[in-house]
């Protein structure tokens, strides 16, 4: 891979992550009933600072939850046709809540369809939400994000790479460019 450019820097992330946390709970009328289900692996800590942004104006905690698919992702270099839900870890009751599923890139939306089937295998929510902190297009799948932090149009020959402190050690979102591309 080739880099090719910084999208965003940490505080562009977090100024995304306050605006996406304002957002959800505007659009749900408070927190009440309110369920944030992180799509594993950069989608769990950014469900959990979402939680935090909330926190800190709602003085209200809203429950935190994860799934864990095996996903077709962009930056894999094997294409998976079909997710497989490999342990949904929802350990919170789901039915009759609102759910906001979060991830860090939507893309095809095979990882969202993967991940709606593991909450739906847990329950039937009221109502299912799709926070994304990037949105690259190139859909395959009828899927939208309610919430984007920020939307990159790229073509099937560019990367992007998420970085969290949590996972990666730094906060930073680039573009890559694939080789002999």
């Amino acid at each position: 891979m080739e880099f090719k450019a910084s999208l965003m820097d940490e505080k562009a992330i977090e100024r995304a992550l306050v605006r996406i946390s304002h957002e959800i709970v505007e659009k749900n009328k408070g927190v009440e009933d309110l369920v944030l289900v992180g799509i594993k692996r950069r989608g769990v800590p950014l469900a959990e600072r979402i939680r935090e942004n909330i926190r800190k104006f709602e003085d209200n905690d809203v429950p935190v939850t994860s799934v864990d698919i095996t996903f077709y992702r962009d930056d894999l270099e094997k294409d998976y046709e079909n997710p497989l839900i490999k342990n949904s870890e929802i350990n919170v009751p789901i039915k009759g809540k609102k759910i906001i599923l979060v991830d860090d890139v939507l893309y095809t939306g095979r990882t969202v369809r993967a991940a709606l089937d593991a909450v739906t295998s847990n329950g039937r929510p009221q109502s299912i939400q799709l926070a994304v902190l990037i949105d690259r297009g190139h859909r395959e799948l009828p899927i939208r994000a309610d919430y984007v932090g920020k939307n990159v149009p790229t073509s099937k020959e560019e990367l992007i790479k998420v970085m969290l402190i949590e996972i990666d050690g730094r906060n930073a979102v680039e573009i890559y460019t694939k080789e002999g591309e």
